[in-house]
């Protein structure tokens, strides 16, 4: 099993408070993670879009969704899995509930095109990504704890084991959307600084 390999993002800028890499503009950000991360706790510190936004990121033409408009806010991703035609999002029973668990298909996700004329959308600069990824253990702690308010439903029956599996796949689409040409950082958490993605690296 493998995780992100990070260095620290030395140039960094304040937006609101919260230390962001000194390229990125308000407008940019998609936030995204596993359930429990700190997405919707971060959009709110910043003044970002209040409501959650989904994209498949195997469906065609995503980057044009109504949805990304509206930045910067919170974003759930739908996947695609082996043995699925439709993409799933890593809360769905289908995808938590499976034994053994689901593989990525990583060549079913779709990349926006490169910019090739004068007036064509440069779709590579339109987002930056941020990922929130924290260590498995301590956002396991923090599920346990949400799960005994009972505020959240995908809480229910969490175990250690099923929140590593979310944060691996969450790392397995930063890294490869990151090797794909679009703009891509993490952070562990919505009190850490911004990290760049330099490789894999084993648990």
């Amino acid at each position: 099993m493998f995780f992100l390999k990070t260095e620290p993002i030395t140039e960094l800028k304040l937006i609101k408070e919260v230390p962001f890499p000194a390229n990125v503009t308000f407008r940019q950000l998609l936030i995204s993670g596993p359930p429990g991360a700190g997405k919707s706790t971060l959009v709110r510190m910043i003044s970002g879009w209040s409501e959650e936004g989904y994209v498949d990121l195997a469906a065609n033409k995503w980057w044009t969704a109504q949805c990304l408009s509206l930045r910067p806010r919170e974003i759930h991703l739908g996947l695609p899995f082996e043995g699925f035609k439709q993409s799933l999002a890593i809360f769905e029973a289908e995808w938590t509930e499976a034994d053994p668990p689901l593989r990525l298909e990583l060549d079913r996700i779709r990349i926006p095109p490169v910019k090739r004329h004068f007036w064509s959308v440069d779709w590579h600069k339109r987002y930056v990504f941020e990922f929130i990824l924290p260590p498995v253990d301590t956002l396991y702690r923090q599920r346990m704890e949400r799960g005994k308010r009972g505020t959240h439903p995908v809480d229910k029956g969490i175990t250690e084991e099923l929140v590593r599996r979310q944060v691996l796949t969450y790392s397995t689409i930063a890294h490869h959307l990151q090797q794909s040409g679009l703009n891509v950082y993490v952070r562990e958490g919505t009190d850490q600084p911004p990290m760049r993605i330099i490789g894999l690296e084993n648990d």
